[in-house]
């Protein structure tokens, strides 16, 4: 029996599009110190969950584990904890699970996640463990009765290969397995995530599909970002990003405007939240959560 999640089907009975934060574990007291502030920060706008990386290769395991306690003790926010596949037996990625669920973590995103090289490195299969993401998925729902949720690429996944059939085929067959919920890498393009969205619906897919909100701060960031993770900016945007790259204040701004704008545009074409990536900082998304007061957002 899966334990009770705080996600799932309940959202489509909200009144207003659902809210969610992503936040890493940092790596020491004062980053903590600073964490806990930024959620405080954001915790006005009543977020349905937040979520919590798990760092390459495992790295931050036990502070994953620590730090998803805590926010859900100290905070009261339901928290979703990262798993991937990466470097970790079978029997391994159980005990985590056992932790996750002792911690109160009652909600999953199972990932491959990034070979130890990066994410443009070849993956190295451990011993024991797995190389997919659905092998984790199943074992999520079998062993851990987590409510699981995978990731989805608006830009089609880097191992595809532009396949975009091949990644709808890929998210229906985590959905077979048990995910009832994927969350995108960044959207900057409505169109793309919308072609996403109808693609599944038309499959039968009943996946709800929260997009990647990345308000940016810093051009050559997202830029970077942008090519680890395979994903595109239409040019149109990228160009004016890159006309004030040397002016911060204007670049905030403009990231901002178009991190707003996406999410209105996906909310029309039927998103049923926003998953915003905070990199650990409150101010540019609580600026633009507040500019969407028209969604009927606490502010």
């Amino acid at each position: 029996m899966n334990q009770q999640s705080t996600l799932g089907p309940r959202k489509s009975l909200l009144p207003r599009p659902t809210i969610s934060f992503e936040f890493f574990p940092p790596k020491d007291d004062q980053g903590e110190s600073n964490l806990h502030a930024t959620i405080e920060a954001l915790k006005k706008f009543s977020p349905d969950f937040v979520t919590l990386t798990y760092g390459a290769g495992g790295s931050t395991r036990d502070r994953t584990v620590r730090i998803a306690a805590e926010i859900i003790l100290r905070h009261q926010i339901p928290t979703m904890a990262h798993l991937t596949c990466v470097g970790s037996t079978r029997d391994e990625l159980t005990e985590i699970l056992r932790e996750y669920t002792k911690a109160g973590v009652k909600d999953l995103l199972a990932l491959r996640g990034d070979p130890v090289g990066g994410p443009t490195s070849e993956w190295i299969s451990t011993p024991g463990g797995f190389d997919y993401a659905d092998q984790l998925v199943d074992l999520a729902t079998k062993v851990g009765g987590f409510n699981v949720g995978v990731a989805a690429f608006p830009d089609v996944h880097p191992a595809s290969h532009g396949n975009f059939q091949q990644d709808i085929d890929v998210l229906l067959r985590k959905e077979e397995l048990g995910a009832t919920f994927a969350i995108t890498q960044f959207v900057f393009d409505s169109e793309r995530y919308a072609q996403l969205l109808f693609t599944l619906r038309d499959r039968g897919s009943k996946l709800t599909l929260y997009p990647g909100i990345m308000p940016v701060t810093n051009y050559m960031q997202i830029v970077r970002m942008l090519e680890l993770s395979g994903g595109t900016m239409p040019s149109a945007t990228r160009l004016k990003f890159a006309r004030y790259q040397n002016d911060p204040a204007s670049i905030k701004e403009l990231g901002i405007e178009v991190a707003a704008r996406i999410c209105e545009e996906v909310f029309e074409v039927g998103a049923e939240g926003f998953h915003f990536y905070t990199l650990n900082s409150a101010l540019a998304t609580s600026q633009v959560v507040s500019a969407l007061s028209m969604l009927n957002f606490s502010s």
